[in-house]
């Protein structure tokens, strides 16, 4: 049976929360910052405003304000995001019970039950985009699609507050001419070794030979191939499925290479600052923590240690982190 799958995201999260909790501080550039007082504190998140600007995520203060020298930075709020994270799962319950995260502002919802057609999920979604609006006071762009993989895509695909819906008559016309880095799963390396095969988009992507991906990518280039052509059968979790996770990761490709010890602990701490708040959110601690690091010339290594006791604990992990990259 054909799914109907809604991909929604939340638009400039983080700035999104503090401009709700702040009015007076829409009419400007926002940006949530790990350590506003600083002129190393990293840049997390930014408004609409904000971007028009250049300003970008993982880039330091003084160079976002170079860009935008009316920029305002606040600092996070880690407790109201998971906050906002709820209610808008409270909201996507009214519709399903399939509910999965992909992090604290973006979540699959399988509709399938409650749409008939992709008409209905299609209204459905536009529904959900209206009351995120008006109930949580932000805005949310959603994907609808028969899989997760081009669900993700839609709600990529315009922003900010926007539906967009990718079908089997259309996703060609919409998804191929996209780059190929807009597929889930395709990072830095992967886009640079697809480049050297002249493989730029996803259609180029669809279209090439499954049997070259795999001798130049593995199993990883069949399940790319898979993606880029709409194949994609993994379900949408049950909200209530409570199985724990067996790792809570963050990761972040840095805008400029990171050339000291502070950038490297800024970094390190803003993922931390993430990974604890979803190890408190979900009651657990971590027993290991694992660095990956990736140079300038792509060459990635990893480190792991073990934590005793276990924590939940920015500072505790952020300290671990730092002390496997020395």
């Amino acid at each position: 049976m054909e799914r109907r799958i809604l991909h929604a995201d939340f638009n400039s999260f983080y700035a999104s929360v503090a401009c709700f909790l702040e009015p007076k501080l829409r009419p400007h550039p926002v940006a949530v910052a790990g350590d506003p007082e600083k002129r190393h504190g990293i840049i997390l998140a930014k408004n609409e405003l904000a971007k028009k600007f250049g300003v970008k995520t993982g880039e330091a203060v003084w160079q976002a304000r170079q860009k935008c020298p009316r920029l305002i930075t606040v600092a996070p709020n880690f407790a109201e995001y998971q906050k906002f994270s709820k209610l808008g799962r409270e909201i996507y319950h009214q519709y399903s019970d399939r509910i999965e995260g992909f992090g604290p502002d973006e979540n699959w919802i399988d509709v399938s039950g409650s749409a008939k057609n992709f008409s209905e999920a299609y209204q459905l979604a536009e529904t959900i985009r209206a009351r995120i609006h008006t109930e949580l006071g932000i805005t949310v762009s959603v994907g609808v699609a028969a899989n997760k993989v081009f669900a993700k895509l839609g709600s990529d695909y315009k922003k900010p507050d926007a539906v967009t819906l990718i079908s089997p008559d259309n996703y060609r016309e919409r998804i191929w001419p996209l780059p190929a880095r807009a597929l889930l799963y395709v990072g830095h390396a992967t886009e640079k070794k697809l480049r050297q095969y002249g493989i730029l988009t996803i259609g180029e992507l669809a279209n090439t030979p499954e049997s070259f991906l795999k001798a130049q990518l593995g199993k990883a280039g069949l399940m790319l191939h898979s993606f880029a052509n709409g194949r994609d059968a993994s379900p949408v979790r049950l909200l209530d499925d409570n199985s724990a996770p067996k790792s809570i990761g963050n990761g972040v490709t840095a805008p400029r290479d990171l050339v000291s010890d502070t950038d490297v602990y800024l970094t390190i701490t803003m993922l931390c600052e993430s990974i604890s708040a979803r190890l408190r959110a979900q009651n657990l601690r971590a027993r290991t923590v694992q660095l990956s690091m990736r140079d300038t010339g792509l060459y990635t290594f990893m480190r792991q240690c073990r934590l005793d006791p276990p924590s939940f604990l920015t500072g505790e992990l952020a300290r671990a982190a730092m002390a496997l990259y020395k």
